[in-house]
C-alpha cells in the first residue's frame, strides 16, 4: 500500500486572506460616509467634465486636438491624420463613449501628477523617504490588477470612481519614478551655482531642478497616460463606462465588429495622448536633436 503523500504542514499556515477580509471590513464599517463622500466628489468632477466635452461640437473637439498634436510635435500632418482619425471614430457611432473614456483618463492622469510629482520630488530630497516608498512602488506595479480591484470596489462601489482609482494605483508608479530620476539627474553644479547666490531650497526646485527635468517628467507623464490607458478594458469589468465597457459588450455578445471598432477608438486615443505628451518632452529637451 503506497503512503500517502507529504503535503505542507497545516499548522504553518499564515491566516493572510482572514488578515486582509478583517481589515478591509473594519475601513468599511467605520469609514463608509468618507468613502461615499469622496465618491460622490469624483463623479461630481467627472459629470463636469463628460459634460463639458459632450457640449462642444465634435469637428471643433477634432480642430483642438489636430491643433495640439500639430504644436506639440511640429508635423502638420500628424495633426491631420489625427482629425481624420477622430472623425473616423464619431463616423464608428462611439463619440459620446470616446469623450467619456477620455474625461475618465483626463481625471486619472491629473490625480496621478497632483500625488505623482510630489512625491517623487520627495523621494529625490530623502532617502529616507525613497526607501519607503520603493517597496511600495514595486508592489503597486507587479501586484495583478484583479487584486486590488476587489477593496476598491468594496469601498467606492461599481462604476467609474472604482475604475479612477484603480487606474491611479496602477498607473501612478511611473510618474514617481521618474520625477525621481529627473530631479536627481539635474547636474549638481547648476544647484550649487543657484544656492552660492543665495537662493533658497524651494526656489532652486522651482527654478533649476524642476525646469531642467521637465523633460524626464513629460516621460513619465506619458507612461502614466499609456497604462491609464491599458487600463480601459479591464475597469469596465467594475462598471467603468465608456469604450472599455463597449469592448466588454462586444467579447459577451461574441460581435467581433463591436470589439474592433471600440478596440481601434482605444488605439487611436493611445496614439494621440502619446503622440502629444512624448513630442512635448522631445521639444523641452535640450539634447533631443542632438541625439536624433
Amino acid at each position: 500500500m503506497a503512503s500517502p503523500s507529504p503535503g505542507f504542514p497545516s499548522g504553518w499556515r499564515v491566516p493572510l486572506r482572514e488578515w486582509a477580509n478583517a481589515f478591509v471590513d473594519r475601513l468599511v464599517d467605520d469609514h463608509s460616509a468618507a468613502f461615499q463622500a469622496w465618491s460622490d466628489r469624483v463623479l461630481y468632477l467627472l459629470g463636469v467634465v463628460e459634460r463639458g466635452l459632450l457640449a462642444v461640437p465634435w469637428w471643433l473637439v477634432a480642430l483642438v486636438v489636430a491643433l495640439l498634436v500639430w504644436h506639440a510635435t511640429r508635423r502638420p500632418l500628424a495633426g491631420a491624420l489625427t482629425a481624420a482619425g477622430l472623425v473616423v471614430v464619431g463616423a464608428f457611432g462611439l463619440w459620446p463613449e470616446t469623450v467619456t473614456t477620455l474625461a475618465l483618463m483626463a481625471l486619472a492622469t491629473a490625480l496621478c501628477v497632483l500625488v505623482g510629482v510630489p512625491l517623487g520630488v520627495l523621494m529625490s530630497r530623502s532617502a529616507a523617504v525613497k526607501a519607503v516608498l520603493r517597496p511600495v512602488l514595486d508592489l503597486m506595479q507587479t501586484l495583478p490588477s484583479f487584486v486590488y480591484l476587489v477593496p476598491v470596489v468594496m469601498f467606492f462601489g461599481l462604476g467609474n470612481v472604482s475604475a479612477l482609482f484603480a487606474t491611479f494605483v496602477y498607473a501612478v508608479p511611473p510618474l514617481i519614478r521618474l520625477t525621481d530620476l529627473g530631479l536627481r539627474s539635474v547636474d549638481r553644479s547648476l544647484v550649487e551655482a543657484a544656492q552660492t547666490a543665495g537662493a533658497t531650497e524651494g526656489q532652486v526646485l522651482r527654478y533649476v531642478r524642476l525646469p531642467l527635468a521637465l523633460p524626464t517628467l513629460a516621460a513619465g507623464v506619458n507612461q502614466t497616460i499609456m497604462l491609464a490607458l491599458s487600463m480601459v478594458v479591464l475597469t469596465s469589468m467594475i462598471g467603468a463606462r465608456g469604450l472599455g465597457q463597449v469592448v466588454l459588450r462586444g467579447l459577451q455578445r461574441g460581435d467581433v465588429g463591436l470589439g474592433l471598432e471600440a478596440g481601434l477608438a482605444i488605439v487611436l486615443l493611445a496614439v494621440v495622448m502619446d503622440r502629444v505628451t512624448a513630442g512635448y518632452a522631445r521639444r523641452w529637451d535640450p539634447d533631443a536633436e542632438e541625439r536624433g
